[in-house]
């Protein structure tokens, strides 16, 4: 049989369709369809006829047309509040990696309020493409979703550090900031360092990242007899930073100082270089994330690395295990936070 003007690819040919397939092989394309599905109720000769022609035209099957063909669609959609702070890019990462290598589509639809009507349509569309659903709920619009989401929903959330333990069943996974907060606070300690300040990232949930890490902060402090200082807010991005890095390099007795994310470290570390606090011969400065330019700065960043794209990864591994076997989801974290030790934290002098 001849491949000519059916084939896709070189030469700009189109694509070989299933009623290509159903011509060449001398059948309906429905017969086609059958063989394509596993469908028993084709003779032998048939089969055989229409898989000759499968490979002769070097047919592929649509993953939407077999989705639908199966009742059901191989795909995912991720609710979340945010595409470009780190944490959520890199989840959205690995969400995308386990499923391209399933063969799931990923689609992504942004939460832009937590208001119930907003929150209700975002999940009757993701209801509405007849796959599962991962939310991403560092923020009030993610865990509005999570609250109103109907029971039966095929559902994987990657959500804060809980403060408290969840009900079984719960299906979140997570990665455990508090305990991170608390490595790297512990380690400026062991550096000599009085105490440590600290600049906080919103917590825009009761109990969330935020708070979480201020937590672990506050609890290493207080284990080691360590003063508390009052934490300087400070925000999400570099410019944030820069405000509460001006404000704390006017105070001597800071030595240490510990940053909600790496974006806000990336301006403190301006403010001090401006104020001349050399870092980290006067001040040492962590900070949280291992974004990628943490190890590219001047001093290069000490930070706590957690494993965005490991937690989306397990998101579908977990979602998928629903969707395709029924296995039941349990709460936990995933992967251990790693202290990343660089250039900007160093013995506290004189």
């Amino acid at each position: 049989m001849s491949m000519s003007g059916h084939a896709g690819g070189a030469g700009g040919r189109r694509a070989a369709s299933i009623r290509d397939v159903a011509s060449a092989a001398g059948v309906s394309h429905q017969t086609v369809s059958r063989v394509i599905n596993g469908h028993p109720s084709v003779r032998a000769s048939t089969r055989a006829r229409v898989e000759a022609a499968i490979a002769d035209l070097g047919f592929r099957r649509s993953a939407t047309a077999h989705a639908l063909a199966r009742g059901r669609s191989e795909s995912v959609t991720v609710l979340t509040p945010n595409t470009v702070h780190h944490g959520y890019a890199a989840a959205l990462q690995g969400i995308e990696e386990a499923a391209r290598a399933a063969s799931y589509m990923v689609g992504i639809s942004v939460l832009d309020s937590d208001r119930e009507p907003v929150v209700r349509e975002a999940l009757a569309r993701a209801a509405g493409t007849g796959g599962g659903v991962i939310v991403i709920a560092y923020d009030r619009p993610g865990v509005r979703a999570l609250e109103l989401a109907p029971a039966g929903m095929p559902l994987v959330a990657a959500v804060e550090t809980p403060a408290e333990p969840p009900p079984a069943g719960s299906p979140w996974v997570w990665t455990d900031d508090r305990e991170a907060a608390r490595e790297v606070t512990r380690h400026l300690l062991r550096l000599g360092h009085r105490t440590v300040h600290y600049v906080a990232i919103p917590s825009t949930t009761r109990t969330g990242g935020g708070a979480q890490r201020a937590a672990g902060w506050r609890a290493a402090l207080t284990a080691a007899g360590a003063p508390v200082p009052e934490p300087v807010a400070g925000g999400w991005g570099p410019a944030e930073g820069y405000a509460a890095g001006r404000e704390l390099a006017r105070d001597p007795a800071v030595t240490a100082v510990l940053c909600g994310n790496d974006a806000l470290a990336l301006g403190l570390l301006r403010a001090f270089a401006e104020a001349g606090r050399d870092v980290p011969g006067e001040v040492s400065v962590a900070g949280f994330d291992d974004a990628p330019h943490a190890a590219f700065l001047t001093p290069s960043l000490t930070t706590v690395r957690l494993d965005f794209a490991g937690l989306g990864r397990a998101c579908f591994a977990l979602l998928h295990g629903l969707l395709q076997q029924g296995e039941p989801v349990a709460p936990h974290p995933v992967a251990a936070p790693r202290l990343i030790l660089r250039e900007s934290t160093g013995p506290r002098r004189g």
